[in-house]
């Protein structure tokens, strides 16, 4: 996959790297901003780590990492990737997405997934978004079903989080069958990206 950048008149996700991380590091240090992830990115080096894990997903096409812009407020926000790509079965993950707590509530998220969906299925041509959600993550997991993620399942006790607790995982999915009928309907406000 050769992507850049995806952008609408609200949000643009360039793609994350060495050169252009540091842009969230204040970001980052939000306390409990992932406390659902197994991911530590509270200070420089393992924010750095972070990305570098991300980037060697990119050039093993397995992820395609983002970093994200808020056009309207003029500032970068956070991050999100396409991830576990599988082009022969022609699924992907959206997932490791987290935005700073000024950004929570403003429709960013929905432009945001908006257009990785938008990509997924009509420039990809794939057949499958996969989401996956702490099982105690409501805010998370309204936001998936806000949009039309169908929950499929949970997964028990299946990923340590950093502060030991196994946590259950929530799959939620949507297929390219339901992408026409959810961009008129729960993204009908939004323009193509291309």
């Amino acid at each position: 996959m050769n992507i850049q950048q995806l952008e609408d008149s609200r949000v643009k996700l360039t793609l994350l790297d060495l050169s252009n991380y540091k842009s969230l590091i204040p970001i980052a240090k939000q306390e409990d901003l992932v406390k659902y992830s197994p991911t530590d990115i509270a200070t420089e080096e393992t924010l750095k780590n972070y990305v570098q894990t991300a980037l060697d997903g990119y050039y093993h096409n397995t992820c395609i990492p983002f970093l994200v812009f808020d056009k309207s407020k003029n500032a970068y926000a956070g991050c999100t990737r396409f991830m576990n790509i599988n082009a022969k079965q022609k699924v992907l993950d959206i997932g490791s997405t987290w935005i700073g707590y000024e950004f929570h509530g403003t429709g960013l998220n929905a432009h945001m997934k908006f257009l990785m969906l938008q990509y997924a299925f009509e420039r990809l041509e794939y057949e499958r978004v996969e989401f996956k959600v702490d099982e105690r993550n409501i805010r998370s997991r309204k936001a998936i079903e806000g949009i039309g993620g169908t929950l499929e399942g949970i997964l028990r006790q299946n990923l340590y989080l950093l502060d030991g607790y196994k946590r259950n995982t929530c799959i939620y999915g949507i297929l390219k069958a339901e992408w026409d009928v959810l961009k008129t309907t729960v993204f009908k406000d939004f323009k193509n990206s291309y």
